[in-house]
């Protein structure tokens, strides 16, 4: 009896100090951890509910005020905002999830906007200042996107974190105030207004902001969250809204064409390619608009590694040339016996038009380069190919591939493969299975090179019978 007493006891003290130091005891989930590990100065965590993403938040908030990030250089007091839409949100969510987080014993003032100081959790905060571990007080402020631009002026802050997507103009100006202090922006959201400025400046990040990075977060990533909830979320959500609510990802009328894609799992660090890997380059042409380039390389298993890229708009061959040829000798890429660089190109590149008597194929063999334009062009089994690729595979590494190992990456030094692959879309038409014909370069010469390649054993080859890609785009229909 005395033994039960004294267990009774004692978790009665874990339960305490887990609701009083509740960040000691925080165990993030992987998603979570590799958003605290991130070093850049603005990233951001698009989940959908109920995935931890407010959690990350808020301890990221609670770990640079306290002056204790387990991954980031601390070294003073810091001071920064949190942002929700209204003060009412404010109070019930992001508010709240902080306070979670904060010892009471590290408070040294509370200034209320609404409510009482004694009663936090059911008013609204303006400030609230906690002991730093490296002397003197961190101040978080509370700030409303309903309070207006105007309100987000004046003082430089360390941190700013973005609780839901606020309006540009007010995510403008907070940049502004961390750019004297060399701050931090963060944000953690779900997608569910559409192809926002977060689509553009964030998730695509059209500036190519190297602070820039973005992850998203699912249901499925949370180890925590009951899978009879799961079941019962999916079954209650519109079909419009699962993507954003379940996955994170961007609610558009017209669905992603590659929505296997994951930059966590596709994107790679460069490496330096053997010489036996190495196998092709392909280019999609384009003289006012860009020419995409890229270099493929295939291991012996036949996974295929996107490493370098040219990508860019008004030159002409032979500056193209000079700039692929440039690259290739920074990767010591091989040659053919004629000591020629080997490329696929689209078919149309050898007609010729009104302005040149030459096709831009024998352009671009007269530089030197052993152009093959036999390359195959049919768009849906293309596509299938590509999405075959990005498939993870069941492997014996379960460790570092837990869901399977996909067949292609893309190295991180190929930013505009990367973005295309990310907003590359079906269009609205209602009988329409063709993507949209916009910033898809990178697209059809990816294209090209899997296409090219030999089929894997038990890899069922894409057909192109109208019967066929009936039934698919039927079955993909009812996906959506």
């Amino acid at each position: 009896m005395r033994l039960l007493r004294e267990a009774e006891r004692l978790m009665r003290e874990y339960r305490r100090r887990r609701r009083e130091d509740r960040l000691k005891y925080y165990r993030p989930h992987p998603r979570q951890q590799m958003f605290h590990r991130c070093g850049k100065r603005n990233k951001w965590l698009l989940g959908g509910n109920r995935t931890g993403k407010t959690e990350a938040g808020a301890a990221e908030c609670v770990y640079l005020a306290r002056g204790n990030h387990p991954y980031l250089p601390v070294t003073r007091p810091m001071n920064g905002w949190v942002v929700s839409l209204s003060g009412e949100v404010q109070r019930d969510v992001a508010q709240k999830k902080l306070l979670s987080y904060i010892n009471p014993a590290w408070i040294r003032g509370v200034r209320m906007r609404e409510g009482r100081a004694d009663d936090m959790e059911n008013g609204v905060i303006d400030t609230i200042q906690i002991e730093s571990l490296h002397g003197g007080v961190s101040t978080i402020g509370f700030k409303s996107c309903a309070q207006g631009r105007e309100k987000f002026q004046g003082t430089s802050q360390d941190f700013i974190w973005f609780d839901e997507e606020p309006p540009e103009d007010i995510y403008l100006e907070c940049v502004m105030r961390t750019i004297d202090s060399g701050g931090r922006i963060f944000g953690t959201m779900t997608p569910l207004k559409g192809l926002t400025w977060v689509h553009s400046r964030i998730w695509l990040n059209e500036h190519a902001d190297p602070e820039v990075w973005c992850l998203t977060m699912s249901w499925k990533d949370n180890p925590y969250l009951p899978a009879e909830e799961v079941r019962k979320l999916e079954r209650t959500l519109p079909k419009d809204e699962l993507e954003a609510r379940r996955d994170g990802r961007f609610v558009s009328v017209n669905g992603l064409v590659y929505g296997e894609f994951d930059e966590q799992l596709h994107v790679i660090d460069p490496f330096e390619v053997p010489e036996s890997w190495q196998d092709m380059i392909s280019i999609d042409p384009g003289l006012s608009k860009p020419l995409s380039c890229h270099w493929y390389a295939a291991d012996p298993e036949g996974t295929v590694y996107v490493v370098a890229e040219h990508y860019q708009a008004n030159m002409s061959i032979s500056a193209h040339m000079r700039e692929i040829e440039r690259i290739s000798r920074s990767l010591r890429w091989k040659r053919d016996a004629d000591n020629r660089l080997r490329a696929l190109m689209d078919a149309a590149a050898d007609q010729h038009t009104l302005q040149s008597e030459r096709s831009v194929a024998e352009l671009f063999r007269e530089q030197g380069m052993n152009v093959n334009t036999r390359v195959n062009k049919a768009k849906w089994p293309g596509i299938q190919r590509v999405k075959q690729y990005l498939e993870p595979r069941p492997g014996w590494d379960t460790k570092r591939w837990p869901e399977g190992k996909p067949r292609l990456f893309i190295f991180r030094t190929c930013p505009m493969m990367i973005r295309e692959i990310k907003q590359y879309r079906w269009k609205e038409e209602a009988d329409g299975d063709e993507p949209v014909k916009r910033d898809d370069h990178a697209m059809d010469e990816l294209r090209y090179y899997l296409m090219s390649r030999p089929a894997s054993c038990g890899e069922e080859r894409p057909e192109e019978s109208v019967v066929v890609n009936h039934k698919k785009r039927l079955a993909r229909r009812r996906k959506k």
